[in-house]
């Protein structure tokens, strides 16, 4: 009886050890898994709105969570206010002058030519008075410093009135088209700041996550919501090595997922190059059947409803065997 029980265990141990050897398996193991897309503050402010519960379908552009805009708002006024500033002052240099100061110069230049006049007038007389030693000396000074005076006021409204209809100089005009254009882009800027405060879902798929609740202030950066972006989930695998070179994209494959009676039938998007089981290079010919390469298997609609997580294994027992 002992040795009858001796042989019993020395069997079972047997075929532990049979079933612990390296051997090449028939399936591709994995999940299916949906792409993960995490949403972030762009700014350290209270979420104001929260429109969408978790587990909910989401299409792309619906408002996943609202931030408050009233800083931004502001800043938003500021900008424009200055762009406004900026496109007047332009229109100003581009459009010359008002007609009515082109006028009051002109009407200044005649006051000054009239007051010349007078002034060379009387600074003749005073020479000739001089002359007959009639005045003084001082007295003719005076007259041709009044004439000076009068030639200067002269010269001053022509250059003003010049000034005036000869418009503004190309550099200002270059200048102040160079200021608007600087005010329009931080305008732009503003307003996509001010755009990024409320988050949108930028793809198909499911909200998963809210890690913040209303009226919670976050900080930038911060995630505010997850969402999981694929409708239709796909398989995740780990293909053996063997298989590798007969697993390429675009391969039809059958799909079996945990709990669901009927496999599913897919198509392999993607392959890793590189093994997931590193370092490859020091592995012999028999461990090298060990190394596994991460692959995703795109499911058909029927696979809309299945979670994400779920167990899933490709089948490989039509391919051939690299090797063989």
């Amino acid at each position: 009886m002992k040795y009858r029980v001796l042989g019993v265990m020395v069997i079972i141990l047997a075929v532990f050890v049979s079933a612990c050897s390296p051997s090449t398996p028939h399936q591709a193991i994995g999940t299916l898994e949906r792409d993960r897309v995490t949403f972030t503050a762009t700014a350290n402010e209270i979420i104001r709105e929260l429109p969408v519960v978790e587990g909910s379908l989401v299409t792309a552009g619906q408002v996943l969570v609202r931030l408050d805009t009233q800083n931004q708002q502001a800043i938003l006024a500021r900008a424009k206010a200055n762009e406004a500033k900026a496109m007047a002052y332009l229109l100003k240099l581009t459009n010359g002058e008002r007609p009515e100061d082109i006028a009051a110069a002109q009407a200044n230049v005649a006051q000054a030519e009239a007051l010349f006049v007078e002034t060379q007038k009387s600074y003749r007389r005073q020479v000739e008075l001089v002359a007959r030693k009639l005045v003084s000396q001082s007295d003719l000074d005076s007259a041709l410093a009044s004439r000076d005076k009068a030639q200067a006021a002269l010269n001053s409204a022509k250059e003003e009135f010049s000034k005036l209809t000869a418009g503004s100089r190309v550099e200002d005009i270059e200048q102040a088209k160079a200021e608007l254009d600087a005010n329009r882009a931080e305008v732009a800027l503003q307003t996509q700041k001010l755009a990024e405060l409320t988050i949108v879902a930028t793809r198909d798929g499911i909200l998963d996550n809210l890690p913040y609740n209303l009226g919670e202030r976050v900080s930038t950066n911060s995630v505010v919501a997850v969402m999981l972006a694929n409708r239709v989930p796909y398989a995740r695998v780990y293909v053996p090595a063997p298989y590798r070179t007969q697993f390429t994209p675009g391969k039809q494959v059958t799909v079996h997922v945990d709990g669901v009676e009927n496999s599913l039938t897919g198509r392999v998007r993607w392959v890793s190059h590189e093994a997931s089981f590193t370092p490859y290079y020091a592995l012999t010919e028999n461990e090298r059947a060990r190394l596994m390469y991460l692959a995703e298997v795109d499911l058909e609609e029927a696979a809309a409803q299945l979670p994400s997580g779920v167990p899933a294994q490709v089948d490989l027992s039509t391919f051939a065997v690299s090797g063989d």
